[in-house]
């Protein structure tokens, strides 16, 4: 059984690294944002509250995130492992979660803020069907349109250069001492993010003693 815990900045990938790992080694994707955006989505009372904290640039309340974790926890669907993101966010959390669980490792993706805002600000979202894309590397005359239904492309509420710079500031005050902890009592797997997607989870399973992914 493997239990990781995948850490990064906004635009980091690591999503989409957790992804790729609980896919081929069978864990489950433990995602905070994933609860939180169907919550959205489905128009509850916590979407409504996640809504309003997102849309002013900032990060959900601890204390609800806690509660959510803790409960998913306890579902013990995880027969392989877990691989979670999204969570801890500050020590108390990471202190709770290394008294209740024997993590393998701590997957820290490294991103410089400048690419992270590269990264960000090009994400659109398709006002038709929902689909995600970033605009980087797309012509500029189908750069607004969904190659799947042909909707319009929009940028998220809380992907605006000032939402960005006040998350940014958080991540960094709240997630440092996090990191050190870890690395005081884990092992800690630093990676750098900025290369192909491939090449990341392929560094993250050397690193790790994994087998190599099958991804090309």
């Amino acid at each position: 059984m493997h239990k990781y815990v995948i850490m990064g900045i906004q635009g980091s990938g690591k999503g989409t690294q957790a992804q790729l790992m609980a896919a081929e080694l069978d864990l489950v994707h433990l995602s905070v944002g994933d609860v939180f955006r169907w919550n959205v989505e489905q128009h509850t009372k916590l979407g409504a509250q996640v809504r309003r904290i997102m849309a002013a640039g900032e990060l959900v309340d601890d204390a609800l995130v806690e509660a959510i974790v803790r409960q998913r926890l306890q579902d013990h669907d995880w027969n392989y492992g877990f691989i979670i993101d999204g969570f801890p966010r500050n020590v108390r959390q990471a202190e709770f979660f290394l008294e209740s669980y024997d993590i393998d490792a701590v997957i820290l993706l490294e991103l410089a803020d400048e690419e992270v805002a590269a990264r960000v600000l090009s994400r659109r979202v398709c006002a038709g069907c929902g689909l995600d894309y970033n605009v980087i590397g797309r012509r500029p005359d189908e750069s607004d349109i969904c190659a799947t239904c042909g909707g319009q492309l929009v940028m998220r509420e809380d992907d605006n250069p000032e939402a960005l710079a006040a998350r940014l500031h958080d991540y960094h005050a709240k997630t440092q001492p996090i990191i050190e902890l870890f690395e005081r009592k884990e092992n800690v797997v630093r990676i750098d993010a900025k290369r192909a997607i491939p090449a990341v989870q392929g560094e993250i399973r050397h690193r790790l003693g994994l087998s190599p992914a099958t991804l090309s």
